[in-house]
């Protein structure tokens, strides 16, 4: 990793934030089991507004166990029943170890980042060799403590996602990676529905995740469409995360919740576009602002004035442009007397 992506995660942690969010196009098992498919999304995204690729690498017996016990089966209710058990969904899902260096190679032609999700310890050992720059921790994981713990001793940044916790199991999982000396954490707020409704979204929690439990915020989002993206950047989200796929045409087990690649592109310039907008604190006015200066008010004679008249109401009055003097001394003018004529449109000046 060079430094200027070095720079880029640093940045997220510091106080001083430049308000400019790191955009992450999460592939999960929208590769179909094809690398040439995560190949055309990275060479895409080159040159993009998008920072980082995110993957999930893992495999499927050591997330589950291939069993057809009730407990093992899922549910008739379930968005992915059709795969019938865990293990077959996992390991239609799963993104084989052998494909990280590819991908990681590619990312670095096309200016991007490469991280994982981590979802069992054997994973963190495998990254930890790659030297993987952030770990992700979804929301299924944050009870598993052991894998949080074994984490936060890489000395990384992590991004914890809360979709399936409520404020103990955050707590609990801060306390581990903080016991732990992980220092940078994002808390991302989430939603784990798939997709995920709008009324459920609830981004003013990700602001309360700051003040409660003063960690630095980001926002994984289920949702369709780019609105939640763009309203959680203004916000102050530090990480936007969303899933990408190349071909909606192409089914996979994630297509049906994923964003397609010129929809994510154009969230992302969208995203940069509010960054842009809130801008920073300034009271000066604006440099274009500036050419129309002249468009405030300042005092004119209304109708002709012979010297010696009184200044009323009825000759003079606060109108636009500006060259002439300031309102604030209209009330001090009314009733004095003039020591010149003025012609209907002539300025007022001290």
């Amino acid at each position: 990793m060079d430094l200027r992506d070095k720079k880029k995660i640093t940045d997220l942690f510091k106080k001083n934030y430049n308000n400019k969010s790191f955009i992450t196009a999460e592939i999960s098992a929208n590769h179909g089991g094809k690398l040439s498919n995560i190949e055309k999304i990275i060479k895409n995204l080159k040159n993009s507004e998008v920072d980082a690729i995110k993957i999930q690498l893992y495999k499927a017996d050591r997330i589950t166990i291939n069993s057809d016990k009730k407990d093992f089966v899922i549910s008739s209710k379930n968005t992915w029943k059709k795969y019938k058990s865990l293990y077959n969904l996992y390991k239609q899902a799963q993104t084989p170890y052998s494909w990280y260096d590819k991908i990681n190679s590619l990312c670095k032609k096309n200016n991007l980042i490469l991280f994982s999700s981590v979802f069992d310890l054997e994973t963190v050992n495998f990254l930890k060799k790659k030297n993987c720059p952030i770990y992700k921790i979804a929301s299924p994981e944050i009870t598993d403590i052991p894998l949080i713990a074994k984490v936060a001793k890489t000395g990384k940044p992590v991004f914890l996602s809360t979709g399936l916790a409520n404020k103990k199991d955050i707590t609990l999982a801060l306390k581990t990676l903080r016991d732990n000396r992980c220092k940078k954490i994002i808390l991302m707020k989430c939603t784990s529905a798939y997709p995920a409704p709008e009324n459920e979204i609830n981004l003013k929690t990700m602001i309360d995740f700051k003040k409660k439990f003063k960690v630095q915020i980001g926002y994984s989002d289920h949702t369709i469409g780019n609105i939640s993206a763009i309203a959680a950047a203004t916000l102050g989200a530090r990480v936007i995360e969303k899933h990408i796929i190349f071909n909606k045409k192409k089914k996979t087990v994630d297509d049906f919740f994923s964003t397609t690649l010129n929809d994510f592109k154009n969230m992302a310039n969208e995203i940069r576009k509010a960054e842009r907008v809130l801008g920073q604190v300034n009271y000066k006015i604006s440099k274009e602002s500036k050419k129309n200066l002249d468009g405030r008010k300042s005092i004119y004679a209304i109708k002709n004035i012979k010297k010696n008249e009184f200044f009323s109401d009825l000759n003079i009055r606060c109108i636009r442009p500006s060259f002439g003097l300031h309102p604030k001394y209209y009330l001090k003018l009314i009733g004095k007397k003039t020591k010149k004529k003025f012609s209907r449109g002539d300025k007022i000046k001290l």
